[in-house]
């Protein structure tokens, strides 16, 4: 069953991204209320990085003792996105086995993978929280 699932079947197209150049406070807004954990950094049309609700957490957390409001002015007088990404990225195509992900999310290292495409653009993403779902069942294919 999962031999014959690729990553199509399970990615989530047209995923929220930034830019590299955007303050970081605009991501810690956007994750603090998302139903996602994962943005993908985007340059020229491509990704150059990865960051996370814990990326940002690890910045705030840097400056502890601020209040909320004034976090987010903090976080961009002292980081920019390039302070929180990974550039560290992993990557899939659409044809992918469902068991190409996982095996490239085993490590723990990390919990989300970039699709591209042949030019290495961005065509959506894919989680662990994808791929445990597919495999209990809760979430299947989207064949056409």
């Amino acid at each position: 069953m999962a031999q014959e699932t690729t990553v199509a079947d399970l990615v989530t197209t047209d995923p929220v991204t930034v830019q590299r150049d955007q303050p970081v406070s605009e991501v810690y807004h956007m994750l603090k209320y998302a139903p996602f954990h994962h943005v993908p950094v985007m340059e020229n049309g491509r990704p150059v990085g990865m960051i996370s609700s814990v990326d940002v957490l690890r910045l705030a957390y840097d400056i502890d003792g601020f209040e909320d409001r004034d976090m987010a002015e903090m976080l961009d007088y002292h980081f920019t996105i390039d302070d929180a990404m990974s550039t560290d990225l992993r990557t899939v195509t659409a044809e992918a086995t469902i068991p190409d992900a996982a095996e490239l999310l085993s490590d723990g290292n990390a919990h989300s993978l970039l699709v591209i495409d042949d030019d290495g653009r961005l065509t959506g993403i894919i989680t662990t929280t994808d791929l445990v779902r597919y495999l209990a069942g809760i979430t299947s294919p989207q064949r056409t």
